[in-house]
């Protein structure tokens, strides 16, 4: 049998190399492009590019501001570099299976996005305003400090609201948007990877 010229590590490495630029891309490009709640159709109203920054969780949630947000950096960093130890210690056993190591690394090279929007973004950016747009690395510096900046969000799929007729009933005197969370590249890696490991690999974690 011929042997594979990568290993796991290696394909591990490029799946969470091709994330995280796909990632830091696509925010940097929005963040340098659009002004803040500007939104552009893909495919119609199904898909919209909406650019919105939020505090630091998952979906636009928010989380008891400054001290808040600076408590959740640090979780995400502490939970990061576990996940990353976790990853190493299970390549080592020949008998994980490949599919948990994608998962892990679907969930820590989604963690290690948003960080480095929190860590670095106030840093290098400009403040995104409703008529600016925001420039990197301006001559007056960043809108914020170290593990204070804003995480960019710009994948909106607003289902239920593209699909019901105009003369649907209404709950509560508004239509209803199924799917209204706005997000990115690695909240989509996490969730992604969290549910496969959930749904497909809950029995190896069973295990231990």
């Amino acid at each position: 049998m011929r042997k594979s010229k990568f290993s796991r590590g290696n394909i591990l490495a490029i799946i969470i190399s091709s994330i995280l630029v796909l990632d830091q891309f696509s925010k940097i490009w929005i963040k340098t492009h659009f002004t803040l709640h500007q939104s552009v159709n893909i495919l119609g109203k199904w898909f919209q590019l909406y650019f919105v920054e939020n505090e630091g969780m998952a979906f636009g949630m928010v989380f008891g501001g400054d001290n808040g947000k600076l408590i959740l950096s640090l979780f995400r960093v502490a939970l990061s570099i576990f996940i990353m130890w976790y990853i190493c210690r299970l390549l080592k056993k020949p008998d994980t299976p490949m599919g948990v190591l994608v998962g892990l690394s679907m969930v820590f090279v989604g963690a290690i996005g948003n960080i480095i929007d929190c860590a670095f973004y106030g840093l290098i950016f400009s403040e995104s305003g409703v008529t600016e747009v925001a420039t990197m690395f301006p001559p007056g510096g960043g809108y914020g400090t170290f593990l204070h900046g804003k995480v960019v969000d710009m994948l909106y799929f607003p289902l239920i609201d593209t699909v019901l007729p105009e003369n649907f009933p209404i709950w509560g005197g508004r239509r209803f948007v199924f799917f209204q969370f706005i997000f990115n590249v690695a909240d989509s890696a996490i969730t992604c990877g969290a549910l496969y490991l959930l749904i497909f690999k809950y029995k190896f974690f069973s295990k231990k």
